[in-house]
Order: C-alpha cells, then sequence, then structure tokens
C-alpha cells in the first residue's frame, strides 16, 4: 500500500521552466530541497531540482504529520550539548521556521499543539526536566497529568505545534518555488556530480543513500519509519498530534476521522536501519494493536506504508559543504523531525551557499562526523 498522504494529496503537474543554464543543481525534492530551491531562485539563481521520484514521494510524503518545534533531542540535553545560549536560540529558530511554514502551508498545517507523553515512571521524571528547562529559558509549555484517561501518568503540552498534511504542503512549496522559476526534473536519479554542470550541487535526500555524499556517505543513517492509517470513526478522540516512548510511539486522528499512527522500530531495531521502504508484520502487527488499545477497538487498517529518514548519532542536523568535494553542498540529517528542521535547514543551506551563513551551522558542520574520535549522541 502507499502513504495516505500521497494518496490524499497526489500533486498536480509543475509549470515547465526552461533554463538556458544552470547555478545550483538540487537532488532531492522534499521540502529540503524544494525549500533551498525557493530561496536561491529568490535571490536570481537558476536553480535546478531532480529527483528519482516524483516531488514529495520520498520521506516528506511518508512521515507522522507532525510540524514540532525544537530538534531531535530534549531541550534539556540541547542545552547541555550546546551550551544554553546556542540552545536557546536553536529552538528559538524553530518556532520562527514554523510559523514561516504555517504562512504557506494554508490549510495543510493545523496549530493544535502537539503532546509530549510519558509512558512510565522514568520517562515522568525525563519530561519534568525538560520543561523546566523549557520555562527557565523562556519557553511555553504545560504540564498535565492523567492524559488519555490515565493511560499515560503525564505529558507536556506544546501549544504551538502543528499537525501539516506533510505531502500538501510539499506540493505547495514546489508550486511556489516553479513560479519563482525553478525548474523540476522527476523520474531522474542522479548517480554521479559528474552528470551535473551547474557549479554548486545541493543534496538534500536526508535518509536515501544518494552515492553523492563522498566519506560522509553511510554516516547519516537510513532509518525506516512504519506507518498505519485506519478507517475512518466517528468519535473525536485525538484532536492534536501525540508521541511518546522517546518518540517509538506516535499518532495523529485526521480532520476525516482516521488514526494515523506509526513507530515501534524499537521492537525489531537491527531491520529497521534500512533503505528499503517495506513494510514488516511484526511492526505492523504492533501498530494495529496499539491503535486497538487506543480506541478501545480494532479498527480497519486501509494503508500501510513506510519511508526513510536520517538518524544522526548526535541528533544533529547535517547542514554545510561536504567535506571532500569543492561544489558539493548537503543538508539532512534530521533523525525523525525533517518537516520543521527541513524546512529551516533548506533556507539555512541556501544562505550559506549565497554567502549568508548563519552562526548555528558551525553546529551542523558535516566535517564533526569526520573526527576520529566523533561524540556518541546525548
Amino acid at each position: 500500500m502507499s502513504s495516505w498522504w500521497l494518496l490524499d494529496d497526489p500533486g498536480t503537474p509543475l509549470p515547465s521552466v526552461e533554463l538556458d543554464r544552470v547555478d545550483v543543481e538540487v537532488v532531492g525534492a522534499g521540502i529540503t530541497g524544494i525549500s533551498a530551491s525557493l530561496t536561491l531562485a529568490q535571490a536570481g539563481l537558476r536553480v535546478r531540482v531532480r529527483d528519482a521520484r516524483r516531488v514529495g514521494e520520498g520521506a516528506s510524503g511518508r512521515n507522522g504529520g507532525f510540524a514540532l518545534r525544537g530538534g531531535a533531542m530534549p531541550y534539556d540535553h540541547a542545552r547541555e550539548w550546546l551550551g544554553a545560549e546556542r540552545a536557546a536560540g536553536y529552538w528559538r529558530l524553530t518556532e520562527e521556521y514554523l510559523d514561516r511554514l504555517a504562512a504557506l502551508a494554508g490549510d495543510a498545517l493545523r496549530r493544535t499543539g502537539s503532546l509530549r507523553l510519558a509512558a512510565d515512571a522514568e520517562e515522568v521524571e525525563e519530561i519534568r526536566v525538560e520543561l523546566a528547562a523549557l520555562h527557565e529559558d523562556g519557553f511555553d509549555g504545560e504540564w498535565q497529568t492523567d492524559v488519555l484517561g490515565g493511560r499515560f501518568p503525564a505529558a507536556i503540552l506544546h501549544p504551538q505545534d502543528a499537525a501539516i498534511q506533510p505531502a500538501r504542503v510539499v506540493h505547495r512549496l514546489a508550486g511556489r518555488a516553479a513560479g519563482a522559476g525553478v525548474a523540476f526534473v522527476e523520474g531522474s536519479r542522479v548517480e554521479s556530480l559528474a552528470e551535473l554542470q551547474a557549479e554548486q550541487v545541493l543534496v538534500a535526500t536526508d535518509g536515501y543513500p544518494s552515492g553523492l555524499l563522498g566519506s560522509l556517505e553511510g554516516l547519516i543513517v537510513p532509518t525506516r519509519g512504519q506507518m498505519i492509517a485506519t478507517e475512518p470513526i466517528a468519535e473525536r478522540l485525538f484532536d492534536r498530534p501525540h508521541y511518546g516512548r522517546h518518540g517509538f510511539d506516535y499518532w495523529q486522528q485526521t480532520p476525516d476521522g482516521r488514526i494515523l499512527a506509526g513507530g515501534f522500530r524499537d521492537f525489531s531495531l537491527d531491520s529497521e536501519f534500512t533503505a528499503d521502504e517495506k513494510t514488516t508484520p511484526t511492526i505492523q502487527r504492533a501498530l494495529e494493536s496499539f491503535v486497538a488499545e487506543l480506541v478501545g477497538r480494532p479498527l480497519a487498517v486501509t494503508h500501510r506504508w513506510a519511508g526513510i529518514f536520517g538518524l544522526v548519532l548526535d541528533f544533529l542536523p547535517v547542514v554545510g559543504r561536504v567535506p571532500d568535494g569543492d561544489r558539493a553542498w548537503v543538508a539532512g540529517g534530521y533523525s525523525g523531525h525533517g518537516n520543521v528542521l527541513g524546512f529551516m535547514c533548506g533556507d539555512l543551506v541556501a544562505r550559506a551557499m549565497l554567502g549568508a551563513s548563519h552562526p548555528l551551522l558551525t553546529s551542523f558542520d558535516p566535517a564533526r562526523l569526520l573526527l576520529p574520535n566523533s561524540p556518541e549522541a546525548p
């Protein structure tokens, strides 16, 4: 089966754009590549985006549909890892880009807030510490207890987060980019940088192996996320995205009443470090059982799918020049938080390519992955 998001919004043909020459080639027509192409085109560059499939058919059309502020690590860990000032700047920047994304997405983004759930006493303490750190640095967040009828002992409500239809968001961004003069070439796999004549190339495939990253290849680890979508139900049970067990469980209810749930990678971790988009019986059964427990009865599953995201051991994005390349750049490695981070990092890498590098990019430098004693995850 295919992604429910992509079937719900398959996109429309983009206008044809003819370019006499190309300044930047972008490999990957997901949210990162399209965000970057739009910024570059608005700066006057001639940009062409290539993808082996169609726009948004990779992880951008196959994820959980969450638009969250912040990074992939808890905020208190980010303060320890990056320092308090830089961590706060990082989180505020994601809030700014979430606002920008909302302005561009229209009705494909709903500011519902999100619930970060604790499944047990240990996780309760973890999110309590995180919320205290957020409050200390001036960020909002509300403590809740006995969530979902007491199934979860506590949660943080992040009030500015959003639910999105990710395929629709990317298709709308692509339409805006094409209107700005970006040329799209779909169904065109790039096998080598030698095929591309532009002075600069951006590789924006996140967890999907490209073969274009030289010594970085494989250091953004391909990781599979599996999902299901159920039949619509009449009850309105979940009014915002929910995620718990350190992000291993996540779900939301769509406006038409479907439950879309994903995760449970930890039920078969070894098998999920892969670029294969196939679903597996073990995780699909776990998802079905989980939804049945949440709802109180089994539901018919109408769609099953998987997508690939890029996992990085320090949970920071990888954005900047490819260390051993003279014209290649990379943006990816969002560790499962790509809807907002991908949009943000696409714009940031484009600005860096234009000569205006944001100070935060020193923490996202791809070269850090090549250090002999590269640190483990915080």
